[in-house]
Order: structure tokens, then C-alpha cells, then sequence
């Protein structure tokens, strides 16, 4: 005779059943040092102007602050890991290099799904109140999840897993139940700093503290405004997102493609799409390539101006009958944008 599983085992071959590689639990007050250092954090203005991180501070800092009633959070991950080095695109300058994250289906709608299915049967096995959430709201996932065991926020600030490495989707469920917790993961970065050298803007002022303002993600996605001329060159032929960081971390190497979510398979379009099909996009084209991707909420307008800043560092002048175009552009970041791209261009071609 075998003893009955726990709730927790149980718990835990229904997550994986439904496509999450990681899982773990974690008490709702067990990061309690999160919320100071969210506070300091914007403190420094090292947010730029994600505005609503900061009328979110109080919710996000702790599980309690968001929903008072919790007692226990689980933490999930869902892997994404791509089948080779995101950075060998960087060879090819006249494609433009989307994150490995938003290349497949919209995590958003993957993983809450996901997520709602494992809570009914939660709800189903131990009667309970609870909450989903991914993401888009204000949870700080990545210290949940390193006190829940499934991984460490490793010295570019993003979780790392010793089974995924750093290519993880988080999820939590908020409970009212009082279930066991895991213990906490232990930091495994060492003295290793390749995350930090890989940065091509320098974004990481000391270990394990990212300054947005200079980070490429955040350029190319929450920035609305011209980019910094500073950062333009170093963007490369970076249109949405930058995995530089992630890719340079050596946890990698357990990393398997063969555990991704399928949802997350590289669309053909989005693994290296021509630059100048991008820039030739208006709102209509945007929505079109880019429906059930997350790329799809930064708009034309964001997409065409960072592809054009591709174009400027791609030294390619069959890229100039586009970019002149769009320096009548309605938009007026995306037309500055055109012009400084049509200006670099010219400088690479002149004779030496």
C-alpha cells in the first residue's frame, strides 16, 4: 500500500499536467524585503516613466498590500527557452531581433489560462478563495518565486532556474489556504557578472539593480518618446525587446527547447522579420502581422520607430527609398526617427 498523495503533490502534477515547468510555494509575507527595495528603486527615478509602477507601489510591494486575505502564494513558471543563441541574429543587419518571449502566442493568454485551469481545480480539491495573476498586474513574481524555491533572481534582476535557465513566464495563484511552503532558493550566480557584460547600454549600475532608463527593453517597449540618440547605435537591430542579458547567463546550458510550451513556438514572421517590411507597416498592416502576439500593445507607431532606428545602424541603403517616406510621417517620433536613420546611413556610406 502507498500513502495517499498530499494536496501538494497533487497540486503540483496538475500545474505540470497544464504546461508549467516550475513550480513552487511560497508563505504571502516571505519576501518582506521586496517592497524597500521597490520603494528605493523608484526612489531613484531608475524606472523612467512607468508611471504607474509608482501608483502601484503600495499594492505591489507585498502579496497582503494587493489582497489582504492571502495566506499563501503559488508560484509557476512556464518555459520559452528558444532553440538556439538569440543573439546570432545580430549577423544578419536588415532583419530586426524580437525577444524570444514575443516571437509565439501571447504569454498573457497562455498562462492565465493555464492558470485559471489549475485554481478550478484547486478550488474543486480544497474549497477555497483565490487569485490569478500574471503580469499585468501589481505582483512582484520574480521574489515570490525565488521564496517559493523554483529559481534566483539572478544579477540582471530576471529569475533564473537551474532546470530553464532564464527563460521563464511567471504566474502566481494567491490562496487563502495555509499550505506547506518550499524553502527558498539560494543565490547560485557566484562571482560570475556575464549578464552585466553583455549589456550593450550598461544598464546595470551594481549587480542585481537594472536602471530602465538605459535598458533596451524598456526602450523599445515601454518608452514612448524619441529613443536617447545615446543609446540608438548600441540598440543595433533590436526592435522589440533585447535578450542579451538572458542569453549570457551560463545557467543556460540546462536549458532545453524541448521543454517549451508549444504556445510558444517562433511565428515565421516574428523569429527575423526584413526591416523594410516593418517600416512600410501603417496601423491596419501592424495589426494584421502582429494579432495574438504581445507585440501588438505598443502600436505602429513604437514598432516603426524602433525599426527605423534599426535601419540607421544597418548599413544597408537599400533601406533609403523607406525611411524617406516616413520623414512625412504623421507621426512626429517616428519621422525624427527616419531622419537620424537617413543621416547614419549616409555617414556609414561616405567614402573614407
Amino acid at each position: 500500500m502507498t500513502a495517499p498523495l498530499s494536496l501538494r503533490d497533487r497540486l503540483e502534477a496538475e500545474a505540470r499536467s497544464l504546461g508549467f515547468t516550475a513550480f513552487g510555494i511560497a508563505r504571502a509575507d516571505a519576501a518582506p524585503r521586496s517592497g524597500e527595495r521597490l520603494r528605493a528603486w523608484l526612489a531613484d527615478g531608475a524606472h523612467g516613466d512607468m508611471i504607474w509602477m509608482e501608483e502601484t507601489a503600495n499594492r505591489r510591494a507585498s502579496p497582503a498590500g494587493l489582497w489582504p486575505e492571502v495566506r499563501s502564494v503559488i508560484a509557476l513558471g512556464m518555459s520559452y527557452a528558444p532553440a538556439a543563441d538569440p543573439r546570432l541574429l545580430e549577423a544578419e543587419p536588415e532583419a530586426g531581433r524580437i525577444s524570444v518571449y514575443a516571437q509565439g502566442g501571447d504569454y498573457h493568454d497562455v498562462v492565465k489560462r493555464a492558470l485559471k485551469a489549475l485554481a478550478r481545480w484547486l478550488v474543486a480539491a480544497a474549497p477555497s478563495e483565490l487569485k490569478v495573476f500574471v503580469d499585468t498586474a501589481p505582483v512582484m513574481e520574480k521574489p515570490l518565486a525565488e521564496a517559493a524555491g523554483i529559481g534566483w533572481q539572478g544579477k540582471h534582476t530576471n529569475l533564473v532556474s537551474r532546470e530553464d535557465g532564464s527563460w521563464l513566464f511567471l504566474g502566481t495563484i494567491f490562496t487563502t489556504l495555509e499550505l506547506e511552503a518550499d524553502a527558498p532558493h539560494a543565490l547560485r550566480c557566484g562571482s560570475c557578472h556575464a549578464c552585466i557584460d553583455a549589456c550593450p547600454t550598461a544598464a546595470f549600475p551594481v549587480p542585481y539593480r537594472l536602471d530602465a532608463r538605459r535598458c533596451i527593453s524598456y526602450l523599445t517597449i515601454e518608452h514612448k518618446g524619441p529613443i536617447p540618440e545615446e543609446f540608438r547605435a548600441a540598440i543595433g537591430n533590436r526592435i522589440y525587446g533585447c535578450d542579451d542579458c538572458l542569453a549570457a547567463c551560463p545557467w543556460n546550458r540546462f536549458a532545453s527547447s524541448a521543454r517549451r510550451n508549444q504556445a510558444f513556438l517562433p511565428r515565421a514572421e516574428l523569429a527575423a522579420p526584413a526591416l523594410a517590411d516593418l517600416l512600410a507597416l501603417d496601423d491596419a498592416g501592424f495589426r494584421r502581422v502582429f494579432a495574438g502576439s504581445p507585440i501588438k500593445r505598443i502600436g505602429r507607431n513604437r514598432m516603426v520607430r524602433n525599426a527605423a532606428i534599426a535601419a540607421g545602424n544597418s548599413g544597408s541603403a537599400a533601406l533609403v527609398p523607406v525611411l524617406q517616406r516616413l520623414t512625412d510621417d504623421a507621426d512626429a517620433v517616428v519621422a525624427e526617427a527616419a531622419r537620424w536613420a537617413l543621416e547614419r546611413l549616409a555617414v556609414s556610406a561616405a567614402p573614407r
